[in-house]
């Protein structure tokens, strides 16, 4: 019975012991093979893009950041519109030079598939000016807003969707050992039980 409670914990910590995850693409403009000409500067706020989540969360939403030489930045998700309720707001994240960004929310943010909900990168420090890529990307699920108004003809290069963790190295080695273990001791009372007495 010990070694049972033994596994059992074991269990119970590899599945609270996370390394990172995976990310699971819900919605998308673009990914990272293609890239489209144009784009506006952060600081045209507010400044964000629409989307429809055919998921019931966000976990992260990555758009590309470009210019400047060094920032600091957050990603809200709003409903209603641009200027609508924060639902959530993105864990700081520290830039320098720019590229394809994650914004990771410290816990997902539930949503309802099949509404319209916004994100809005807004810049909390910096050196030197940034922009976003937005161009005609076609996205069936939204339009980009610049200076809070809506630009049907363009979208962000955007992803977004939930992170599914992963367990990490040391955790899945402590199960598997702790698996080795009680397979052990169940096998070595099977044999001492068909000894002879």
């Amino acid at each position: 019975m010990k070694a049972v409670s033994h596994v059992a914990a074991l269990v119970l910590l590899s599945v609270t012991a996370y390394a990172q995850g995976t990310f699971v693409y819900d919605q998308q403009s673009a990914d990272e093979n293609q890239y489209l000409e144009g784009g506006y500067a952060l600081g045209q706020q507010p400044l964000g893009q629409s989307f429809t989540p055919s998921l019931d969360a966000v976990g992260f939403i990555r758009i590309y950041v470009s210019g400047g030489s060094s920032g600091t930045f957050l990603m809200n998700l709003r409903s209603d519109s641009i200027i609508g309720t924060i639902l959530g707001t993105s864990s700081p994240l520290s830039l320098t030079l720019g590229g394809a960004s994650t914004f990771v929310f410290p816990a997902p943010v539930t949503v309802t598939p099949g509404t319209t909900y916004y994100f809005q990168p807004v810049i909390q420090s910096s050196v030197g000016g940034y922009g976003t890529f937005v161009a005609a990307y076609n996205y069936s699920g939204g339009m980009a807003f610049v200076d809070g108004l809506a630009v049907p003809t363009k979208d962000f290069w955007f992803r977004e969707g939930i992170v599914v963790p992963e367990p990490c190295t040391p955790a899945l080695l402590l199960l598997g050992g702790g698996f080795l273990l009680w397979a052990r001791r169940k096998l070595s009372r099977s044999m001492s039980a068909l000894q002879p007495r």
